[in-house]
């Protein structure tokens, strides 16, 4: 028997697949123009989906709702978490903000600025790191552009610390993490070490914006 996959919002709704088999078959045409609406009544009417970011959307979306076999297709693991790089004002964050609406049948993961992270360590000390360390699904926003931590006189490279915490406890009992960054590879490894870099290569599916993605808050 098939039903529709149906999400209704402030009196619309929004028909994004089919239900057969007790498996939710997409229709990713509908999806973009969902997430164009949900962006539109969130950040304003000038919110677009441009056609150049459209490969990265698309597979951010296939990873979001989990479609197995195009994943594999795409080379993304649903195991890992996403790494999310593009250039300044690019859309990271407003889309890994958007694509947790996709599927309000499942848990997803808190957005959390990098340096509010930092903030609060520089408060209330190494607790913080423990805490994120030990908590559920995240993203981690706009890394590399926070701070260095200082508690007590005594530097620390905090979100270094944070991923290498939830690498430790990675697979299988560690919920995903995912980050959103202007960094690329290289430059990941100048902020925070090759220690970290190379946990990365483990924990993350890389996903970037073309390099002439435009700046959508011109």
């Amino acid at each position: 028997m098939e039903s529709l996959y149906e999400i209704k919002e402030d009196g619309k709704s929004h028909i994004l697949g089919r239900v057969r088999d007790r498996k939710i078959h997409y229709d990713f045409g509908a999806i973009l123009k969902y997430l164009e609406w949900k962006g539109q009544s969130r950040y304003g009417q000038k919110f677009v989906l441009d056609p150049i970011d459209k490969s990265t959307v698309f597979n951010l979306c296939a990873y979001t709702v989990a479609d197995k076999e195009l994943c594999e297709k795409l080379g993304l693991d649903l195991r890992k978490g996403i790494f999310l790089s593009g250039p300044v004002g690019c859309g990271k964050t407003a889309l890994i903000q958007l694509l947790r609406n996709l599927i309000p049948h499942r848990k997803t993961y808190q957005v959390i600025p990098a340096r509010n992270i930092v903030f609060a360590f520089n408060h209330l000390g190494y607790k913080i790191i423990a805490d994120y360390g030990n908590a559920g699904p995240i993203c981690l926003d706009d890394v590399g552009v926070e701070p260095t931590g200082k508690f007590f006189g005594r530097d620390c490279n905090v979100i270094g610390e944070i991923l290498i915490s939830r690498y430790d406890r990675y697979p299988p009992r560690i919920p995903l993490t995912h980050i959103t960054t202007n960094l690329n590879a290289d430059e990941i490894e100048e902020r925070y070490g090759s220690r970290v870099r190379s946990r990365m290569r483990q924990m993350f599916n890389l996903i970037a914006f073309p390099g002439d993605s435009k700046d959508k808050r011109m």
